[in-house]
């Protein structure tokens, strides 16, 4: 029985980066992946969903170029070449994955591992037949599509009716009419690459308003865009069942039923734990969520939990921040996990990008705030790359410690934008300080240099 300093179970963006930081700082390290490194992030998220809304906005690109004063004939989208290069992109950065790993003398162990309990050492992991030890142990799971008991639902995902983010990825084919269960962020990025070519998308969410918690402002906007392409929007809204060719839902009172020949089910993500053995070694829960510290401390001693399995948020770069954080807390390096300054995007067309707090939350906080807004028409590059854009952005300023808490925007490169943002929340320099810094000229980014101006 070989025995390892640290067992990772995962191998998502979260697990191998904290195998990768744990082996450079010295560690003898195993990883546990039984499907493909790079998890649902690099295989089924992240990264295939924005290689297909590329491939959309040149294609919108090309199709609304008359107004830019280039005229394109002929237009097309090949959606099976679309998926072939998205599966190029995977298997590029896949492989990028296994060559850092093998770099770093990882050992990359492709088989379901699950806790055995405690051992002599440490902590025991079996997987197969085999059973693996290590002195530290960090939990990577992730996270899987919630299936809502709603009747139809099962047997179309079993006929292939409906489909998930796994799936849909994957297909060769257009559908004409696609309905999706769930106005979140991974339903909105699909339906906006669907709407964007050509497919007639209907999206029932429950609540009154998508995008979660989303500036109501910006989901307006957003709304409004795809209105405009053909993409219809039931709100609050209740499914009620899914039938072989159709989807049934309750609206004010009234049941209704839109026909498709494809569903994308997308009502949300919960953490994978079940299986994993977490009760061996009897670890605080939070239903299907591992409970952790701000030091990714699990209540045992020794074991970590990372990314979407503690079900604080589940993004990428959310799991990248907390390999660090765990693997500095092992090495007895200071350094903490700060929920409060990490970005969110939606990689729409037009993007989304927010960080912080906005003028609702750091009230209910008791934050005294003040709200600026402003147009991205205030920066050049935007109005000369775009046609009549209602982008725009909203700084929230503390104004008892002079501060900026909170940015939200919406319009092009708002996802890369956003971290000067982050940056100026994250040190809180004062306003009257960051009107000294220098952007570049004509950049999208100076808006942010414009509304601090207005505070």
């Amino acid at each position: 029985m070989e025995l390892f300093d640290l067992i990772v179970i995962g191998g998502g963006p979260g697990g191998y980066l904290c195998a990768e930081r744990a082996a450079q700082g010295g560690m003898k390290v195993a990883l546990f992946e039984e499907r493909a490194l790079g998890g649902t992030c690099l295989n089924e998220g992240c990264v295939p969903t924005k290689t297909l809304l590329n491939s959309a906005k040149l294609y919108r690109h090309a199709t609304e170029s008359e107004a830019f004063g280039v005229t394109a004939g002929n237009v097309t989208l090949d959606h099976a070449r679309v998926v072939e290069r998205k599966n190029k992109v995977v298997h590029t950065l896949v492989s990028g994955v296994k060559g850092t790993m093998k770099g770093c003398k990882v050992t990359v162990i492709d088989k379901r591992a699950a806790i055995e309990g405690r051992a002599e050492g440490g902590f025991a992991v079996k997987a197969g037949s085999d059973t693996y030890t290590a002195k530290r142990l960090v939990l990577a799971s992730g996270s899987e599509t919630v299936v809502p008991p709603i009747p139809g639902l099962k047997e179309g995902i079993e006929s292939g009716f409906v489909v998930t983010n796994r799936e849909v990825l994957d297909r060769k084919e257009l559908p004409k009419e696609l309905v999706v269960i769930g106005g979140g962020v991974i339903g909105l990025e699909m339906a906006c690459y669907f709407a964007s070519v050509g497919v007639h998308v209907t999206v029932i969410e429950m609540m009154p308003k998508i995008a979660g918690p989303t500036d109501p402002a910006i989901c307006k906007v957003l709304m409004d865009e795809y209105g405009k392409r053909g993409m219809e929007f039931k709100l609050s809204c209740k499914v009620l069942e899914v039938t072989k060719d159709s989807v049934l839902y309750e609206e004010a009172g009234e049941k209704k039923e839109v026909k498709c020949d494809l569903v994308l089910l997308s009502a949300g993500r919960k953490p994978f734990t079940q299986g994993l053995g977490v009760e061996k070694l009897g670890l605080e829960m939070n239903r299907a969520a591992i409970v952790t510290d701000s030091h990714l401390c699990t209540n045992v001693a020794g074991v970590y939990a990372i990314g979407d399995c503690n079900g604080k948020l589940m993004l990428a770069h959310t799991a990248y921040r907390e390999a660090e954080v765990a693997v500095n807390h092992m090495l007895g390096v200071r350094d903490e996990m700060r929920y409060d300054v990490i970005p969110a995007v939606i990689y729409t067309d037009p993007e989304v990008a927010c960080v912080g707090e906005s003028v609702e939350s750091a009230q209910a906080k008791g934050l005294a705030v003040k709200e600026v807004k402003l147009p991205m028409l205030f920066a050049g590059r935007y109005v000369a790359e775009n046609r009549g854009g209602r982008g725009f952005i909203k700084l929230v300023v503390d104004t008892d410690r002079n501060c900026l808490v909170g940015c939200h925007m919406v319009g092009s490169y708002a996802s890369e934008i956003v971290m000067t943002a982050v940056m100026m929340i994250d040190t809180g320099l004062p306003p009257e300080r960051l009107k000294k810094l220098v952007f570049p000229h004509p950049t999208v980014a100076e808006v942010i240099r414009e509304a601090i101006f207005q505070i």
